[in-house]
């Protein structure tokens, strides 16, 4: 079947299919947020605007091409027409958001496993499409009419977003105008609404017949659809995708069930779909803005290590950590309800989230010194100024921020996109007891730092709903210097915050490189020698007072520059 027949028969089927009544049993459909929170790349050679008429094209060359059905970044490099690095890059970010952790992408640690493992070509093709997918506005933004499409529009304010700093963007859209979960979810619904019979005849296979009856969708290719959607209010746990449809239900794995018409599966998706659309609509009702608004109070020094913040959590959704000020925040792993965290608002600030988590996400942070224990998959930090981040991770996408510090043990290289100026990166710089267990838990290798390896991608972010001045994409991102080693520090993280659990972890695991432990034996050898004249030195009484007056005022200076002011918040509360 030709490109052209294939959109032709996508089209006829969102078209003239009549879908078949859903089951009552049938669960709900809900959009996986991974891929669209922490799976978008601004690659313009990635975004295709087309449809599925390139998709289409590079399915057949890739099949074509390959024995197996999996391509290495050699082989993507040459097709894409990008250079390796990139290719590499995007592996990388399948490898984090893929929905099935048993593929063996997901257990690559470097960039020759990457290579030798590459990416299965039906995981590949979902993660291409949806690079055009744009995020949602604020809500009651005055032009939200002009840019409500979720396929990629044009918009009267081009530069919107540049002029405003990253802290005054978030505060001119402060919480009640962000999209809630339950937005950002109806808006993915509708994206994938619209674009569910284009990427169903991606998955899908050509049979003899005419018309509708020209695309089958056999029940292997059907589960890649997992990579976007999952059935039910926590997931299928334990269950295949496939098991949740009426079409490939109770089969024998052995003996899988015959290939379905396309057009059936789409019928029956677009309905649920549909169906899934009216719940939400129906709960927003009484639930207008998400969280509740208490979670935006400022948090007193006698809530630290409560649950203050009121996260609103479950399996499936994220731990929200909101609008601390002035105080500090401690999350232990047995107070985290989900697998991913939501740091959102928080100024002036110490947050301590010692837990192993798949995800987590920095927003709109300023003054702050945020640690995040073991990340297996992504981070991502967005609008934060002056923000000291401390984290453990596979990997870290950082955009639009501003004199931020990042204190990093990631095996992947950092992405920075957008906005971003004076920013930092160093060597992890801290450890709690129970981290070397935490990091094994979610598969980070202490063995592996590429901290100061950055990747610095386009200014401006495509995916943004607000568009941008023409041009002003292909212009690369500023990216970050390495910390001197004379400025690096050891971050203590006191005793009595560590879990009730002991655990191995004595010090730092993550090795340091040469420069940086020079700097640290040099800079306690010095202290050792201070501390020997201060021994040696007799002063009469007034002397001694006016000495200690000077250390004390020197120390405070000290605090207050380097941002260790902020540890301060915990000894209060001990």
């Amino acid at each position: 079947m030709t490109d052209s027949s294939a959109s032709e028969m996508t089209d006829s089927i969102a078209a003239e299919q009549q879908p078949e009544p859903q089951p009552a049993s049938v669960p709900q459909l809900h959009p996986r947020r991974e891929p669209f929170e922490h799976g978008l790349l601004p690659i313009p050679k990635l975004i295709f605007t087309d449809g599925i008429q390139t998709l289409s094209q590079l399915k057949s060359t890739l099949l074509s091409s390959d024995l197996t059905p999996r391509v290495s970044s050699e082989t993507l490099a040459r097709v894409l027409g990008v250079p390796i690095e990139h290719s590499r890059l995007l592996i990388e970010t399948i490898s984090s958001v893929l929905h099935d952790d048993s593929d063996p992408l997901v257990k690559a640690k470097n960039s020759k496993e990457f290579d030798e493992i590459g990416v299965n070509v039906f995981d590949l093709l979902v993660f291409l499409y949806i690079q055009s997918y744009k995020r949602l506005l604020p809500k009651g933004h005055r032009d939200s009419a002009a840019v409500a499409d979720v396929w990629p529009s044009t918009s009267a304010f081009d530069g919107f977003l540049s002029a405003l700093s990253p802290l005054q963007l978030v505060r001119s859209n402060s919480r009640k105008f962000m999209p809630s979960l339950a937005d950002e979810e109806a808006h993915q619904l509708s994206y994938l609404h619209k674009h569910m019979g284009n990427i169903l005849s991606l998955l899908a296979d050509s049979a003899e017949g005419e018309g509708d009856e020209s695309l089958v969708l056999s029940m292997d290719k059907f589960e890649h659809l997992g990579f976007l959607i999952y059935f039910g209010e926590k997931g299928s746990q334990g269950t295949t995708l496939s098991q949740s449809t009426p079409f490939f239900a109770n089969s024998d794995p052995d003996m899988p069930a015959a290939p379905v018409p396309a057009s059936q599966v789409l019928g029956w998706l677009l309905q649920t779909i549909s169906s899934t659309q009216e719940h939400i609509a129906d709960k927003a009702l009484p639930e207008e803005n998400g969280p509740s608004s208490s979670s935006d109070q400022d948090v007193t020094m006698t809530d630290i290590g409560t649950s203050s913040a009121k996260p609103a959590s479950n399996l499936r959704g994220p731990s929200f950590i909101e609008g601390i000020s002035k105080s500090s925040y401690v999350k232990q792993a047995h107070e985290l309800k989900g697998t991913s965290v939501k740091v959102l608002n928080c100024h002036e600030s110490v947050i301590y989230i010692l837990a192993p988590m798949r995800y987590a996400t920095v927003y709109g942070c300023s003054d702050a010194t945020i640690v995040l224990g073991a990340v297996g998959k992504a981070v991502r930090v967005e609008h934060c100024e002056r923000v000291h981040l401390i984290t453990a991770a596979k990997r870290i996408c950082i955009a639009n921020c501003r004199e931020c510090v990042f204190f990093l043990g990631v095996n992947q290289q950092p992405l920075i996109v957008g906005d971003n100026h004076k920013l930092q990166v160093a060597p992890y710089n801290t450890f709690y007891s129970q981290l070397e267990e935490h990091m094994n838990q979610v598969g980070i290798d202490p063995n592996i730092n590429r901290w100061d390896e950055p990747v610095a991608l386009g200014v401006v972010d495509p995916h943004d709903s607000l568009s941008h001045p023409a041009g002003v994409s292909d212009v690369q991102a500023e990216s970050a210097m390495r910390l001197d080693p004379d400025q690096y520090t050891h971050f203590v993280i006191p005793n009595w915050l560590g879990s009730e659990e002991a655990g191995s972890t004595k010090d730092n695991p993550f090795p340091l490189p040469d420069a940086y432990i020079a700097s640290q034996q040099k800079n306690h050898k010095n202290l050792e020698e201070v501390k020997q004249i201060l021994r040696e030195t007799q002063l009469e009484e007034n002397r001694k007072r006016e000495f200690s007056s000077a250390l004390h005022a020197c120390f405070k200076d000290w605090l207050y520059s380097s941002g260790n002011i902020r540890q301060l918040y915990c000894v209060q509360g001990e």
